[in-house]
């Protein structure tokens, strides 16, 4: 990744700390997601499966989408 300037960064560690709280497995909690979004519907087997990517792909979360 190539930064350019605070500003780059800061958009880049906003995505990586948005991404690390909210959408990946933790496992040292029995690989669970910590605080997930209640649309996002985790556990859930109805719905198709979508695809939530940031920084262009470098970090992707999966998720169903709303039956």
């Amino acid at each position: 990744m190539i930064l350019f300037g605070e500003r780059s960064l800061r958009h880049c560690l906003e995505h990586y700390v948005n991404h690390f709280h909210a959408e990946r497995n933790h496992q040292g909690k029995g690989n669970v997601i910590l605080f997930p979004a209640p649309e996002d519907r985790i556990g859930e087997m109805a719905g198709d499966i979508q695809t939530r990517e940031r920084l262009g792909g470098l970090y992707k979360y999966y998720y169903r989408d709303a039956a």
